[in-house]
């Protein structure tokens, strides 16, 4: 899903985060927060406040997640929440990386990555049933292939360029892979790079701009 009635995800986004700054109600104290608030917050603005209010709700099959990451107030790691709006109904948001949990996290188009980091595609447990394996061993199997074949590409003390050029290397590679296959290009345009950490906070490092800054002087 790419909108909630007659507003883009993006635009929600912005909404939000204007709430976490000026609602009395919704405001984030900046000394006193936690990611798990900050995601069930999220939850609370896009299912209970938008999707539950709309007159006509999406039918058939429909699907949309919104990943929530960053540091506690206190924190010294970073986490990952998501919120997952499936069909109508929203779980409590789940947490898919802890404070200390350090890999790369991503869904959408997830082929590119599986292959390069994983080891294998997403047709290969198919093709392991298909020549005889026992359902029952499938996921010990595939454990143990990628023990075997994963790309340790992330390691906790990485230096913060190197984080963020991995970021973007993964990205591009999806963008290219999906151009080469048969059929629409599901992943493309610009990419919109931040960094968010323990003493800086949130960063831009690239953002994609509709307006010139030459006719927009002093925008954002």
């Amino acid at each position: 899903m790419g909108n909630i009635g007659a507003m883009s995800i993006g635009m929600l986004a912005k909404e939000l985060r204007e709430k976490f700054c000026s609602d009395p109600v919704w405001r984030l104290d900046p000394t006193d927060y936690t990611m798990q608030e900050v995601a069930t917050k999220a939850r609370q603005f896009f299912f209970d406040l938008h999707y539950q209010a709309l007159t006509d709700k999406p039918v058939g099959s429909h699907e949309l997640q919104f990943w929530v990451g960053g540091n506690g107030s206190s924190e010294t790691h970073g986490e990952i929440w998501r919120v997952t709006i499936a069909n109508g109904v929203c779980d409590p948001p789940e947490q898919i990386a802890g404070q200390g949990e350090f890999k790369i996290s991503y869904a959408g188009q997830p082929e590119a990555i599986n292959r390069l980091v994983n080891g294998y595609g997403q047709a290969l447990p198919q093709a392991l049933l298909d020549v005889g394996a026992d359902p029952a061993n499938l996921d010990s199997l595939l454990a143990h292939i990628e023990s075997r074949t994963y790309a340790p590409l992330v390691s906790p003390a990485m230096p913060v360029s190197d984080a963020i050029a991995l970021a973007d290397f993964l990205v591009e590679t999806t963008k290219q892979f999906v151009r080469f296959l048969p059929g629409a290009d599901t992943v493309g345009g610009e990419t919109d790079i931040c960094v968010v950490n323990k003493h800086e906070g949130f960063k831009w490092v690239r953002r994609k701009h509709h307006f010139s800054a030459t006719l927009n002087p002093g925008g954002h």
